[in-house]
């Protein structure tokens, strides 16, 4: 079929097309779709958020650490332990005997010197800087390693928080940072540790460790602190046993703050949070280039689509991304080739159009002329012809509407209906035996009225099929129709007599082809394509006028790319070069094969 080329041609709806409803005040749809300018749009927003929300994800598990932190404590214990045992040991060395009032033969009896007891305290407390209580059987506190003795009194050594350091966003982040390591991981269901103030610390009962160390077992416990010393609120003790050959003489109390865990904790989540920091920028960078490579070809693509819709002309074009490689570009592929197809349908049904108006209104005007003479004329013969005229035109316009008809619901039929296998070879073998059977019927009748045979019809022979298996995926009734047109249109141009040669193969590739042969006068020279056009019609001499509309070939061809296979139209040669009549061929793809 030609091609039309049309740069600046405008195309209008029907104007029986419905216009889809609009509320009032309504903005138009194209409105709602333009985004402002220098706003993330939404897919880059889904994006980032999709790849930040896993990186947070992440972080935030490696910032858990709670079983970090319960390794760090446990090592802490067992260090504090280790050195509770050491105290323990030395203080239990160096205890005294003691005097009993009525001693038993053999039996020794030692107790703490609270003197002795202080000193050894305060030099074992000042290697290990940590707080040191040493009690007595009774749960008496004997010595601590913050109260100083000496002619003045008591001096006691007390931790203070340290002060507020850095400007108050420092001291901001220091806050938050103390509430959180609180919360993650969580420090709330420790044991609340009060110590008691001044003095009363000595007439205070002792703490559970104290009294289970007196019992001759080892404790350890991790407290939270109400006010945290040194920026931690962690504070372990550990209580060890004082014994002197399996005689319980005290127990000594080690307490030291989780600073160094609490340290080692915030160092951690630092680098963490250091690396958290190039990983994010990084994501988000990557994020931005991802979104950008894909939203910003798609709203390319939807701007273009946009403009073509609501443009005039064929100016709009949708950009090429074909190169990309990847679905988008295989977008922009599949969009370029459907506005293609879209122009290409709507100049075809332009075409058509006017090829359909100007078929109708050929035997429309012979009409008019017919019924404008007929009611003038007084001859009943003239009359009895302009009648046989306005007959042989209003026959016409049926079978040319009923063409139009046909043809213009292929498209829908085709695009809708599903493919199923169809026998090719079968095909063709019914149709050839409907012919023998019609044409011997025909062939009676006439012997019965004419008397001879003179005259014989063409006949329609079928080749055995070559290659197997001729089967396709198809519509078998459309495709019964195009090689029915293809046969009447043979037997149209055929001579009496003449043989209409029907041959199916399967080629190499696997496609089947079909050729209709006639012995007619062939096509003429350089209408080999013309004759597929519409309404194209170039019949036989002697042939009635009007009895073909020119759309049996037209349509044939319309089925078979719609299958996906050719149609072309050849002349037979002879010997001698010159040309004995008219070929068809008919190629069909092979069935594809399923996954």
């Amino acid at each position: 079929m030609a091609s039309v080329t049309d740069t600046g041609s405008e195309v209008r709806a029907p104007d029986h097309a419905p216009s889809p409803p609009v509320k009032p005040g309504a903005a138009p749809r194209a409105a709602s779709r333009r985004r402002v300018r220098g706003v993330p749009s939404p897919l880059t927003l889904r994006i980032l958020a999709v790849n930040v929300l896993a990186l947070l994800l992440l972080v935030g598990a490696l910032l858990y650490l709670g079983r970090y932190q319960d390794r760090l404590v446990q090592a802490e214990l067992d260090a504090l332990e280790t050195e509770a045992r050491i105290f323990a040991s030395a203080l239990g060395e160096g205890a005294v005997q003691r005097a009993a009032e009525e001693p038993e033969q053999g039996q020794e009896s030692y107790e703490l010197s609270p003197e002795l007891g202080r000193q050894m305290i305060r030099r074992l407390a000042l290697a290990t800087e940590t707080h040191t209580r040493l009690y007595g059987p009774d749960g008496r506190l004997l010595s601590d390693s913050r109260v100083l003795t000496g002619s003045p009194g008591k001096i006691e050594i007390q931790e203070l928080p340290l002060p507020p350091a850095g400007d108050p966003a420092s001291r901001a982040v220091n806050e938050f940072y103390a509430r959180f390591i609180d919360v993650v991981p969580s420090r709330e269901n420790l044991p609340l540790y009060r110590e008691p103030p001044g003095h009363a610390a000595e007439s205070a009962a002792p703490p559970p460790n104290v009294e289970r160390a007196l019992a001759g077992e080892n404790s350890a416990t991790v407290w939270r602190l109400a006010s945290p010393v040194a920026r931690s609120n962690l504070l372990l003790t550990v209580a060890v046993p004082v014994q002197r050959y399996k005689e319980v003489l005290g127990a000594v109390l080690l307490s030291r703050s989780g600073t160094v865990i609490d340290e080692a904790i915030r160092s951690v989540r630092t680098d963490i949070l250091r690396v958290f920091a190039v990983a994010l920028l990084v994501t988000v960078l990557m994020s931005l280039y991802l979104a950008g490579t894909i939203a910003r070809p798609i709203r390319k693509l939807a701007q273009a689509a946009d403009r073509l819709r609501t443009g005039h002309g064929r100016h709009t074009e949708i950009p090429d991304f074909t190169r990309r490689g990847d679905e988008i570009g295989e977008l922009s592929g599949v969009l370029r080739d459907m506005t293609a197809a879209l122009w290409a349908r709507m100049d075809a049904i332009e075409r058509f159009a006017a090829d359909v108006a100007h078929e109708i209104k050929n035997p429309l005007t012979s009409l008019r002329s017919a019924v404008e003479t007929v009611s003038r004329i007084q001859d009943p013969a003239r009359r009895d012809k302009l009648m046989a005229i306005i007959a042989d035109d209003v026959q016409r316009l049926d079978r040319l509407i009923s063409d139009i008809s046909n043809a213009s619901r292929l498209d829908a039929e085709l695009s809708r209906a599903a493919l199923e296998p169809v026998d090719i070879g079968a095909m063709l073998r019914t149709l050839a035996d409907i012919h023998h059977t019609t044409a011997e019927d025909a062939d009676e009748k006439g012997d019965e009225e004419d008397g001879d045979g003179a005259d014989a019809p063409p006949s329609v022979l079928i080749e055995p099929p070559r290659g197997g298996s001729l089967t396709v995926k198809g519509l078998e009734g459309r495709l019964t129709q195009v090689f029915q047109n293809l046969i009447a249109n043979a037997l149209s141009f055929s001579p009496p007599g003449g043989q209409v040669r029907l041959a199916a193969r399967r080629t190499p590739d696997g496609a089947v082809e079909v050729t209709v042969s006639d012995d007619g006068p062939g096509i003429p020279e350089g209408k080999e394509e013309a004759i597929f056009e519409r309404f194209y019609t170039e019949r036989p001499a002697g042939e009635k006028f009007g009895t073909h509309s020119g759309l049996g070939l037209s349509i044939s061809k319309q089925i078979v790319e719609a299958h996906g296979g050719t149609i072309r139209a050849d002349n037979r040669l002879g010997p001698g070069g010159e040309t004995i009549g008219a070929v068809f061929t008919v190629r069909l793809p092979r069935p594809a094969r399923a996954g």
